[in-house]
């Protein structure tokens, strides 16, 4: 590598939200890369479509170069930078994001930097050698990338490896006692403003406020630590975990679709007031463990325009976002308004619902509640979302759930082919390797049950390349009389 500059002037890396060139720009660097992989893959160099976008795509890289006079494309854990300006991601360039990202990652790499100005064959030659190499599944050392471009005729690129941010054991000690601190006041302010709304009593939006920053601020800072704690679903506390967990997971969601720290404040407000409409529900209906009547299921049904009475109610003594009041009304609507309520005239549920009812329907499928005793592996979970229309969840939504937790989400006891058992702790960093996340083995190949355990990335391998272990399948932690929550306090 001849020394491609990962970093701008002073060291540190900046963010330069100020520059919306280089962010107009960028991103449609990043769509036109996209596309030209895509036709690439489909046709022959000589077709028209492919000639099309390689000129597009030189058209993109040499309107960056003409005016920063440097183009450096760099993939840092989930995120894009083009000249150390840290892209936005969105709905709309999802796919090309992960694709991208994807690939680098498979190939070995982590940046390439334009030396001069890429004619359409360069970027023909460079990414088909990425996709090529991509698909082996085999990472190259950065020297031979640069020999084998150098072999086909193209010297404009320089490359560079990943670049990994190491967090010592400090950082995740102080970075999971805070989650702990967070959970537990975001879990006793939500419990006391519900039971202030049931008894019709006044309380302080400010407090909820507050809760929310912190959970966002959490997020942004280490999210691993505050998502694994939405493992502990407490039965007698449901109606107030619940809340706190949905906002969790939202927040979390939104940061991976590319929201703003103030977007992800009114999104985690909605979140964390979607079910605000049980306080109107009755304790006896909400709690009866045996069948529901149809009355009932009419009480349930009518939770989300009590919902937003109660938050209209609140609204008149202090300042709450309207969209809170729109996410309590549409999170059960389903993206084909099969749900409820019906609405009587044409609408589209709102992208602040459709993440909230992805998160509220992955929690409430995963938890015990008086109805439901015997909640659902949360793997299976995931699938029933993803791959059964019916349920009414946006697709884009779920996938992009599913890259945030992982084929296999934090919580999950899983099997090993060594026999040990394993809980989840982590998705892998590697979109590739969702389905090989970082586990926590908490006993022996004999069944014997260990505290703490110890971590284990299962994508790790062999000198050979076999891995080392590997998941059979998903098991109900009642049955080896494994609390998971005990291994995330």
């Amino acid at each position: 590598m001849s020394g491609a500059r990962l970093t701008p002037p002073g060291g540190a890396l900046a963010d330069f939200s100020g520059d919306g060139f280089l962010r107009k720009a960028g991103r449609q660097l990043v769509v036109t890369v996209h596309g030209a992989m895509r036709v690439i893959r489909l046709y022959p160099p000589e077709n028209e479509a492919v000639t099309k976008a390689l000129d597009d795509l030189a058209a993109a890289a040499g309107a960056i170069l003409a005016r920063e006079q440097e183009l450096e494309f760099r993939a840092s854990a989930e995120f894009i930078f083009v000249n150390a300006t840290r892209l936005r991601l969105d709905l709309d360039n999802y796919a090309a994001f992960s694709q991208i990202l994807s690939t680098l990652r498979a190939c070995g790499l982590g940046s390439f930097r334009a030396i001069a100005a890429p004619t359409a064959r360069d970027w023909l030659v460079f990414l088909s050698q990425l996709m090529a190499q991509a698909k082996a599944g085999e990472e190259l050392p950065v020297a031979d990338w640069l020999e084998r471009l150098a072999g086909a005729g193209v010297t404009v690129f320089d490359l560079g490896p990943p670049q990994e941010v190491p967090q010592d054991e400090d950082f995740q000690q102080r970075a999971k006692e805070a989650a702990k601190r967070t959970y537990a006041q975001s879990v006793a302010v939500t419990k006391e403003v519900i039971n202030s709304v049931r008894m019709g009593q006044a309380t302080s939006i400010k407090k909820i406020k507050r809760v929310v920053q912190s959970i966002v601020d959490q997020i942004l800072n280490e999210e691993t630590s505050l998502l694994g704690l939405t493992t502990i679903r407490d039965y007698d506390e449901y109606t107030f975990t619940h809340s706190v967990n949905v906002c969790i997971f939202s927040v979390a969601l939104g940061r991976r679709l590319g929201l703003s720290k103030l977007q992800l404040y009114d999104l985690g407000l909605a979140a964390l007031f979607h079910d605000i409409g049980k306080s109107r529900v009755p304790l006896a209906v909400l709690n009866k463990a045996e069948g529901l009547t149809d009355d009932d299921w009419r009480w349930l049904a009518a939770h989300p325009w009590l919902g937003v009475l109660a938050l209209f109610h609140m609204r008149g003594q202090q300042e709450l976002p309207y969209r809170a009041m729109i996410v309590a009304f549409e999170h059960h609507m389903k993206t084909d308004l099969t749900g409820y309520p019906r609405p009587v005239r044409p609408r589209q549920q709102s992208i602040f619902s459709r993440i909230v009812a992805v998160a509220d329907g992955f929690d409430a499928a995963t938890s015990r509640r008086a109805y439901q005793t015997v909640p659902l592996s949360p793997a299976a979970v995931l699938a029933g979302m993803r791959d059964n229309p019916r349920r009414g969840f946006d697709p884009v939504i779920v996938k992009g759930f599913i890259n945030l937790l992982g084929v296999f989400p934090v919580g999950t006891l899983v099997v090993l082919d060594t026999f040990e058992l394993a809980i989840v702790h982590a998705s892998s960093p590697r979109p590739e390797a969702l389905s090989r996340p970082i586990v926590r083995v908490v006993s022996d190949a004999r069944g014997n049950l260990l505290y703490p355990g110890h971590l284990v990335d299962l994508a790790e391998t062999t000198s050979t390349g076999a891995y080392r272990r590997t998941i059979i399948k998903t098991d109900n932690p009642e049955r080896y009389g494994i609390n998971i929550g005990d291994y995330f306090v």
